[in-house]
């Protein structure tokens, strides 16, 4: 792995060199060993989350720290390791991190105190939690959100059906974003921390996936869901201004969802960067091992190549990504859409490397005695969640024409 620089990256420093190794090592000793069963399982991989926050990897405080890292780069950093170990056992760890990213961007201080232990337990007693924004009728077209939130007697109502939801259904704490307002479209939406326990939220169907099998997605059913006012994030003094602005026809900012994803893409981008690199070291090594016709098959100027565009489109993915992170920390103005560019670019190499990887292996890459067949059937979901591809191109077509590209 290059660190490289840019104008917008700097070179890690030495804090970082001694996470990225940390994390390193972790997924190298406890995660890439366990990907192939537990992915076989389709199930949560419930002991090594607990490993994980046995040493403070899946905690609040690791999240967080790294969260407010100097550069911006601490959590793309330790994504990127552990994704390169396995992607399924990699989401299984962080995926909390996007319903605390929703909490800390939209929540009080008192929300966050009181919640965010709550989403990740003890080691001892580890927890999860899910962020439920994507509904049957409303994936990227989170203006479509039907679940409604109805205030009545100081508490909140919620009534609907989430899904492809990280963590669904077995989350101590879910964070659900509802309609307030439906004439008002993403603009009447907020979002609500649904406590553990809290009657009429239960798991729909927990879903069979292509790839990332050792993360739990599932649906998320709301009948009637009642929490205390105090369970809106942000209050409701601040929604109903947020509402009244909206109603006079000012501007109100983004909504619930967008600003979750917003500040997540990068984070998603450099998942992909962790996954290509993987399947791109690992057709490395077997390329200067495997022999046909007399001679190493990484000698052939095809692989070779072929090797050569693996590599470069791994590192170009890292440093967009390094650019968006480091941007976002140090309030740059993404003029361009960078944190979307991030995305787009990384989870589209990732795709492109992986299946790559199989092409060198051969027919011994598509079987499961190698990981690069798994490779490549978890790196096509970073091109879908937290905005497909083709809403990337619309975001960044958006920016730079100045134009409403729809």
């Amino acid at each position: 792995m290059s660190d490289g620089a840019t104008g917008f990256c700097p070179e890690l420093n030495d804090d970082l060199r001694e996470v990225r190794d940390w994390v390193r090592q972790f997924a190298r000793d406890v995660v890439r060993p366990a990907g192939a069963e537990w992915d076989e399982r389709e199930d949560t991989p419930w002991p090594i989350i607990q490993e994980a926050a046995k040493i403070g990897l899946y905690s609040m405080d690791f999240f967080a720290q790294q969260w407010f890292e100097e550069s911006g780069l601490g959590l793309h950093v330790a994504f990127e390791e552990l994704f390169w170990g396995d992607a399924g056992i990699g989401l299984s760890i962080v995926g909390t991190g996007l319903a605390a990213a929703a909490l800390a961007t939209g929540g009080t201080p008192e929300q966050v105190g009181e919640w965010l232990p709550q989403m990740f337990g003890t080691p001892d007693d580890v927890k999860v939690a899910a962020f439920c924004a994507s509904e049957p009728d409303a994936g990227s077209d989170v203006g479509a959100i039907r679940t409604r939130a109805v205030y009545d007697d100081g508490d909140w109502v919620l009534h609907g059906v989430k899904t492809w939801a990280t963590n669904g259904g077995i989350a101590n704490v879910h964070i659900v974003v509802a309609s307030v307002d439906p004439e008002l479209g993403t603009r009447g939406q907020a979002s609500f921390i649904i406590p553990p326990g809290t009657p009429g939220l239960s798991q729909g169907q927990k879903f069979r996936k292509h790839g990332i099998r050792a993360s739990h997605t599932a649906e998320v059913v709301l009948d009637n869901v009642r929490v205390p006012g105090s369970c809106l994030l942000g209050g409701k003094e601040k929604l109903d201004a947020r509402l009244a602005r909206v109603r006079s026809g000012a501007r109100a900012g983004e909504q619930a969802a967008m600003r979750t994803f917003e500040s997540t893409r990068p984070l998603v981008a450099a998942m992909a960067v962790g996954t290509a690199r993987a399947a791109y070291e690992y057709a490395r090594d077997y390329a200067r091992e495997r022999e046909q016709f007399g001679r190493k098959i990484g000698e052939n100027q095809a692989v070779a190549f072929l090797l050569a565009d693996m590599a470069t489109r791994v590192d170009v993915a890292r440093l967009m990504t390094w650019r968006a992170a480091w941007m976002a920390r140090h309030g740059r103005p993404m003029e361009q859409a960078e944190g979307s560019m991030s995305k787009l670019v990384a989870s589209e190499a990732a795709v492109w490397v992986t299946e790559q990887a199989i092409q060198i292996l051969g027919g011994a890459g598509y079987t499961r005695e190698h990981p690069v067949e798994r490779f490549h059937r978890d790196a096509k979901i970073y091109t879908i969640f937290e905005g497909t591809s083709e809403i990337q191109r619309l975001i960044i077509g958006r920016s730079v024409t100045g134009l409403p590209v729809r």
